[in-house]
């Protein structure tokens, strides 16, 4: 059997991958053939989405089209004899946190590299996902990489160096979110709101102003503006998020995010 596309790891973010490309009907299930270990893990993906699965990693990396390395780092040494399976032709997609381009180069050398750092709303096909491309990849191969994210949200091309920012932001950011979002309920809660309702007008808020800001083109200043009246409710809320540092606190806490990457890539 010819597969196009090899999944090797089979973890939550293989799940969205493949889930966003059979709904968009980009792959069909007798095209993808995952690798896994665990027997289980072979059969949830075999009774979930109908592909092919293996416990034999040179199996899912002699896909011809795209190889997804999704491995946790601590196991890239383990499967690196198991990729030189890659068909000349393929593209080798990582999603290894840390491991830049130079490093997967030099394990799997005279193969097509491709970084991704993709963030967890992919799961419900919203998310975003940095591309940096290696030194081989090719104009095609660099198509059906972008491809394969574009199935579960938006894609960007960035420079390798980008990337720890990229993490650093859109990677951690849906923990920033949550918090946010965890807080602004407890606010509602805190001035007698019910929880439920609570949830519902901070999820649905923060939903909304998003797709304004998209669907606009809006500047988030000018959105603000919108909102703020003069001597109203917005401003004496501002003024207190203003006094106690939120805004410094967010650039800091994606700064400290930043710092954190660039020291995990070079240990």
């Amino acid at each position: 059997m010819t597969y196009r596309l090899g999944v090797i790891g089979g973890g939550t973010l293989g799940s969205a991958l493949v889930a966003g490309l059979l709904a968009k009907k980009i792959y069909a299930p007798a095209e993808i053939i995952v690798s896994h270990p665990r027997a289980e893990r072979r059969q949830f993906w075999a009774e979930t989405y109908g592909v092919g699965v293996t416990a034999d990693n040179p199996t899912a990396a002699a896909a011809h089209e795209v190889v997804l390395v999704a491995v946790k780092p601590q196991q890239f040494g383990r499967v690196v004899p198991d990729l030189q399976a890659v068909q000349p032709a393929a593209v080798l997609v990582s999603v290894l946190a840390g491991t830049s381009l130079t490093s997967l180069e030099t394990a799997v050398p005279g193969k097509a590299w491709v970084r991704a750092m993709p963030n967890t709303p992919v799961q419900v096909q919203a998310g975003v996902t940095a591309l940096a491309w290696g030194r081989q990849v090719n104009e095609t191969q660099q198509q059906r990489a972008t491809q394969l994210f574009q199935a579960v949200g938006q894609v960007v091309t960035v420079p390798e160096a980008y990337l720890n920012g990229v993490t650093a932001l859109a990677g951690s950011g849906p923990a920033y979110a949550a918090l946010l979002i965890e807080a602004l309920i407890d606010g509602g809660v805190l001035v007698g709101l019910p929880r439920a309702l609570a949830t519902q007008l901070t999820l649905q808020t923060l939903l909304g102003t998003v797709q304004l800001l998209q669907q606009q083109a809006l500047d988030p200043a000018a959105l603000k503006a919108q909102v703020m009246s003069p001597g109203g409710t917005t401003s004496a809320g501002l003024l207190c998020l203003e006094g106690q540092g939120a805004r410094g606190m967010l650039m800091q806490a994606v700064q400290a995010a930043y710092q954190r990457a660039q020291a995990l890539g070079q240990s």
